[in-house]
């Protein structure tokens, strides 16, 4: 596919990606990153006019394709706009969520994991941060703002398969089963839980609601804990 100077083409496109269903914008927005300066003229207009609106996973990806792209122009447009990425870094107790949300939209999941945890310790205390894991009293008083914050750059920058509230979600659909949410997400296979890390699969080709990990193997009290939290009772969740 190619992007000409013929301005009803770019126009064409242009259309498409406003107005297409999700899917036909899911396949879209990669196609435009490989055409070049055309197409990222156009990927970074549809970001810009989508600034104001909560993001969705849709923004997360061009995001990721601007922010690799390697070129001036692209880099220059989202220092300016977006400086922080697309998706607000709010936090209660002053954490810095940057490094996770670089982590992310670079899509490296495995790192990402790890930051993620690293950040909720630093929210729950010195104590957490020091032990490197959470009790599930600790995640009981976490801040609203910040667990929504995790979660919605998990769920931006995965497409959408990602996230606290992606694993709630499926774990409310299997009637609050945890056998088979694990095995439902991946983290089990009949008896065998999944190994850390080799047994993770640390990309899009996971299962949904594959990750975070969230303190994986150390039972069920600090994700039940998590799962519910009030936090997910907000429409803005």
């Amino acid at each position: 596919m190619t992007l000409s100077g013929n301005t009803s083409d770019i126009d064409a496109l242009r259309a498409q990606l406003v107005d297409g269903s999700e899917k036909v914008q899911q396949q879209l927005i990669p196609q435009l990153a490989g055409l070049g300066d055309g197409g990222f003229d156009i990927l970074m207009e549809f970001l810009y006019t989508r600034r104001e609106n909560p993001a969705t996973w849709l923004d997360g990806k061009i995001y990721q394709l601007l922010l690799n792209a390697n070129s001036d122009k692209t880099t220059d447009f989202l220092q300016t706009h977006f400086p922080e990425g697309v998706v607000p870094l709010k936090s209660d107790c002053g954490i810095n969520y940057q490094p996770l949300q670089q982590l992310l939209a670079k899509q490296d999941f495995e790192a990402a994991d790890k930051m993620t945890i690293q950040k909720m310790c630093e929210v729950a205390g010195e104590s957490a941060s020091q032990r490197k894991w959470l009790y599930f009293t600790e995640v009981d008083s976490f801040p609203v703002t910040d667990l929504h914050t995790i979660n919605k750059l998990w769920i931006v920058h995965s497409e959408g398969k990602f996230g606290f509230t992606v694993q709630r979600e499926i774990w409310l659909a299997q009637g609050k089963n945890w056998d088979n949410l694990w095995t439902k997400i991946g983290w089990k296979d009949g008896n065998n839980w999944t190994r850390y890390p080799n047994g993770f699969t640390w990309d899009l080709n996971a299962p949904r609601g594959h990750l975070p990990l969230s303190n994986q193997l150390r039972g069920v009290r600090v994700i039940a804990a998590l799962f519910t939290h009030p936090a997910w009772e907000s429409k803005n969740s």
